[in-house]
């Protein structure tokens, strides 16, 4: 199986990504990403199996929750994806990723080590609109990251690992 760390959304994150998959779909059309397939992948590292070296380079980890503006959509021509990401990539998020990238170096693992661009596919097979509509920036907040198979019948997140809890960062609700 394909295996790769990744952030799932929260609820209302998903809700936010969805609608804008909607917004996009109106002006690329293509395949929507199914609500429940949304995510941002941190690192992929394909056909291997979920071993405990794995899961153990992935509990090494340390970090703070963090937050990702979405501000931004855009569309690649060359594999006809419509995104959402971000101007700005946050600290927290750049730390997670080369952190998780050391671990499993550590480990032995390779992965792909072309440059990182965080973003959520929310279309796949889309054609280039003429103007690719915008929509009102959001903030994700960032507690845990996870292990994803990927399966012929989906997603499937095989763990999950908090990040630290911070006495200065409060998640809503």
């Amino acid at each position: 199986m394909k295996l790769f760390f990744a952030i799932w959304p929260d609820q209302s994150t998903k809700i936010r990504l969805d609608g804008l998959a909607k917004l996009l779909h109106r002006a690329c059309g293509g395949k929507i990403t199914k609500s429940e397939s949304i995510h941002l992948t941190l690192v992929f590292i394909g056909e291997v199996e979920a071993s405990e070296r794995l899961r153990m380079a992935a509990s090494s980890l340390s970090g703070k929750p963090f937050e990702m503006n979405f501000d931004k959509v855009a569309y690649w021509k060359h594999n006809r994806i419509a995104w959402a990401g971000m101007g700005i990539v946050p600290d927290g998020l750049k730390d997670l990723v080369d952190s998780l990238k050391a671990a499993l170096k550590t480990e032995g693992y390779r992965f792909d080590e072309r440059s990182y661009v965080p973003h959520v596919t929310l279309l796949r097979h889309a054609r280039e609109p003429e103007i690719l509509p915008q929509s009102e920036p959001f903030i994700w907040h960032v507690a845990e990251f996870c292990l994803v198979a990927s399966t012929d019948s989906g997603y499937r997140i095989l763990e999950t690992w908090p990040l630290e809890k911070d006495a200065s960062f409060e998640m809503p609700g």
